[in-house]
């Protein structure tokens, strides 16, 4: 401890070296040589998998403008993305909630400059300044970025095949365009 309280140094969150994809693991033979888990189920009893948990319904609730957010069906595409490559049980709902609100957000928050414009009027001088969703739709797209992130950090360390091919991720911007055309 500092001279003034506070902790210093020490193991801190993310810092070091980052996991070591599964299946490149496989590809150069182990090297580690520690035993590997990989999750295939080849000759498996035929069993029924989970359905997607429905989605809450605060990602389907009406806007104030009257028009629904996207949260529902970036959350339904991102499920059924992880459920293609059996990662779904190692991702909480909560986690693809959250990402899916925050694409949403974001989206809603391009629509709004689109309408509005890079710059507003100050409330008290009428100056003009700098719109505040340019700032909001920042935020929301920092954070949609870290919770893929964390999302896909786990499907690349459980993944035992590399994969290749969009991701629900990569498709933000078509449904940005998407949602500008109003289709």
């Amino acid at each position: 401890m500092a001279k003034d309280g506070t902790s210093r140094g020490g193991a801190r969150i993310g810092a070091g070296q980052k996991k070591k994809p599964l299946a490149d693991k496989i590809l150069e033979g182990n090297p580690g040589r520690r035993k590997l888990m990989v999750m295939e189920f080849t000759d498996a009893a035929d069993l029924e998998g989970q359905s997607m948990p429905p989605p809450r319904e605060y990602l389907a609730a009406k806007q104030k403008n009257g028009k629904t957010t996207l949260a529902v069906e970036i959350y339904e595409k991102t499920w059924q993305w992880l459920k293609e490559r059996r990662c779904e049980h190692l991702i909480p709902a909560q986690l693809i909630e959250q990402y899916a609100q925050s694409v949403a957000r974001w989206i809603q928050c391009e629509e709004c400059i689109t309408e509005f414009g890079f710059l507003a009027k100050h409330p008290t001088t009428g100056n003009a300044i700098p719109s505040p969703y340019v700032a909001m739709s920042q935020s929301f797209m920092k954070q949609a970025n870290n919770l893929w992130y964390q999302i896909y950090q786990v499907v690349r360390e459980n993944c035992a095949s590399e994969f290749k091919g969009a991701t629900p991720h990569d498709d933000v911007m078509e449904k940005l365009l998407t949602a500008r055309r109003g289709g």
